[in-house]
């Protein structure tokens, strides 16, 4: 451990060394994911295909309920045969509805893949043509520095924000309070 920890700090040394002219940079990577225009769309058609999965379960859900119900009521007055049968049939039930839950599941997460690998290859691809119009050696995520310098780097945010079309005045603050409000509009017309 002690050895891993001394090449590393060679490395950084020399690395160091060799960095007196090495322009760096630094942007808020998740910040412009979650505010791209595209991520909304993206969020859109998850919601949009949540719903759906949950109008599918409900319906499934809604079955084997009224078949346990019935079975509850009548099961006394069944020979043994319809009440194994119909036992068979609950339990089929079940089984498919859990099933189907696992794989709509799978399904959403494959979906939110799908949809969400094309809008980080932008902001990638954003971030690495700002950095190399700037001639940035190094690009690193604001988020998960320890300890910078602003002064020492240059930010990338700002443009990459303009060059992906996040609306000026977007903040995460304001994506969340919008979040909240589309749920709490959704929660109230459930009731």
């Amino acid at each position: 451990m002690k050895r891993i920890i001394l090449i590393a700090a060679m490395a950084v040394m020399s690395v160091a060394a060799g960095a007196q002219n090495l322009k760096w940079a630094y942007v808020d990577f998740n910040e412009l994911i979650m505010l791209m225009p595209e991520m909304d769309a993206a969020r859109a058609t998850m919601e949009e295909n949540q719903k759906t999965n949950e109008e599918i379960l409900v319906a499934m859900y809604d079955e084997y309920q009224s078949k346990y119900q019935q079975y509850q009521q009548k099961a006394e007055s069944w020979t043994p045969a319809i009440r194994e049968s119909k036992e068979k049939e609950i339990m089929d039930i079940q089984t498919r509805l859990e099933q189907t839950q696992q794989s709509l599941q799978q399904e959403m997460q494959q979906l939110q893949q799908n949809l969400q690998a094309p809008i980080y290859e932008k902001a990638q691809n954003t971030v690495n043509e700002l950095a190399k119009a700037k001639g940035v050696a190094l690009v690193f995520e604001a988020s998960s520095l320890l300890y910078m310098d602003p002064a020492q780097g240059i930010n990338l945010t700002p443009e990459a924000r303009t060059a992906l079309k996040i609306p000026e005045g977007r903040t995460l603050e304001t994506l969340q309070a919008e979040l909240q409000a589309k749920a709490q509009a959704a929660q109230a017309q459930m009731q």
